[in-house]
């Protein structure tokens, strides 16, 4: 691990701003998803809020897992079961994959007629379970903004969030101010404390809109996609349900004695004293490396006590689905 640097790490800034929303919040939250829709993977989002709706607890109680977007959106429904390949309006492989992960976790079930495959859902689906999604971009120190600005300005023109919001560590100038757009809410947040203050509040987006997405920009030229409605509440759709199945504890410990969780189920090394990221600062070449057995780390109890979220919901199936169905 690299230690002594006074640059704000983004990874430990991240997860203390997470914690803080779980325990002054009633959102759900994930951390790194993808937030493009005419080009998946372009943008990701640091943080995504998922405030629950009128029907959240019907939407807890199917599955502690995300449920794949197309089988939400395909035509199989509670009725009568579908052949599987008629219901999708896509790929067969993304439709075959829609149908596993369904099935896998509870929301679809399946049988078998004259060798082919039939699925009906278990349960309708709750299109009102999620309010508003709130997207929050991390950027410690606003002295190495990087493509902060960019990022806001597709994040406002698309509307995908119904709030975008900058957290920061620094201290935010009228100068910080005018350069993000005036859409995106600002606060300033001290992972040490956990204190929040808001600087500017956000202002709601059109998310039932058609966005532009920005795609590309040179001199003199900016790339862009416009994105239909329809494509943003499925973008929406999927976004929400990330988060759902996701959280932010995305990480495991590393195989190191020094390896602990905070009480919040944050990283935390004893060497350096300080959250770290296990994934990049860990491991065999870290100068405090010790080979050993990390404390526990159970990030569902935790999430189910913090959160609205449900651990290992009892399910709306009908009938065990599993390997059987291939028989």
């Amino acid at each position: 691990m690299a230690a002594g640097t006074d640059r704000p790490r983004e990874f430990a800034f991240e997860v203390a701003l997470c914690s803080h929303l779980e325990q002054t919040t009633e959102w759900v939250l994930g951390r790194q998803l993808g937030a493009a829709v005419a080009a998946p993977g372009r943008r990701i989002v640091d943080v995504c809020g998922v405030v629950p709706g009128p029907a959240f607890e019907a939407r807890a109680a199917v599955t502690e897992a995300s449920i794949p977007h197309r089988a939400i959106t395909s035509d199989v429904g509670v009725g009568e079961a579908v052949f599987w390949r008629d219901a999708f309006d896509c790929h067969r492989d993304a439709a075959r994959d829609a149908v596993d992960g369904a099935v896998d976790v509870g929301f679809f079930e399946s049988e078998w007629r004259g060798g082919r495959e039939y699925v009906r859902r278990t349960t309708r689906y709750p299109d009102d379970w999620f309010g508003r999604l709130v997207g929050v971009e991390n950027k410690p120190d606003l002295g190495d903004p990087g493509d902060l600005e960019r990022q806001l300005r597709t994040d406002v023109s698309l509307g995908l969030f119904d709030e975008v919001i900058l957290a920061t560590e620094s201290y935010v100038t009228r100068a910080h101010l005018n350069r993000i757009p005036a859409a995106v809410g600002v606060w300033r947040f001290d992972p040490a404390t956990g204190d929040r203050t808001v600087v500017r509040e956000p202002t709601p987006l059109d998310s039932d809109a058609a966005g532009v997405e920005l795609a590309a920009e040179r001199p003199l030229r900016t790339d862009v996609s416009v994105v239909s409605a329809a494509e943003k509440r499925r973008a929406r759709l999927r976004v929400a349900e990330r988060t759902y199945g996701k959280g932010w504890r995305t990480y495991d410990l590393p195989p190191c004695a020094n390896a602990r969780a905070t009480d919040d189920g944050r990283p935390y090394c004893a060497a350096f004293d300080c959250v770290v990221e296990p994934g990049r600062d860990c491991g065999a070449d870290c100068r405090a490396f010790e080979s050993g057995d990390p404390s526990a780390l159970d990030a569902a109890a935790l999430r189910d006590d913090r959160t609205p979220w449900v651990r290992d919901p009892a399910g709306v199936a009908r009938r065990q689905s599993g390997l059987d169905r291939f028989l």
